[in-house]
């Protein structure tokens, strides 16, 4: 077997960029806050359900829907879910949500929403 000689990649011409924390926004979506709301939403959601190891059918007789809204929920293909709608899978699920709303920090440019799960 002969000796063959591999080149290492280069780092030299990588440049790494810090994201903003939100990827929707870091790709340019124009919904991005709304996206990213879901998107905590919906896995706040999923991991009561495996917390509580709900099969699909199960968590769609509590939330009130079919059993494929549960599977798209689960796989986060969320286009056909609000954020009023998905609050309210939480409170159905026996969790309080709790919107505050304040005044942003002068260093920041622009408002903004977060979900925080506790």
């Amino acid at each position: 077997m002969a000796n063959r000689r591999v080149a290492s990649p280069s780092t030299a011409d990588e440049t790494v960029t810090r994201g903003s924390g939100n990827v929707f926004a870091d790709l340019g979506y124009a919904d991005a806050e709304e996206r990213q709301t879901k998107l905590r939403l919906a896995y706040a959601i999923n991991e009561i359900f495996a917390a509580k190891r709900l099969s699909q059918g199960e968590a769609a007789a509590r939330l009130g829907v079919g059993q494929p809204k549960v599977s798209a929920l689960a796989n986060y293909k969320l286009d056909g879910f609000s954020v009023e709608r998905l609050m309210i899978f939480l409170t159905a699920l026996d969790r309080d949500v709790e919107i505050t709303i304040k005044k942003k920090p002068r260093s920041r440019g622009a408002g903004r929403v977060s979900v925080i799960a506790a």
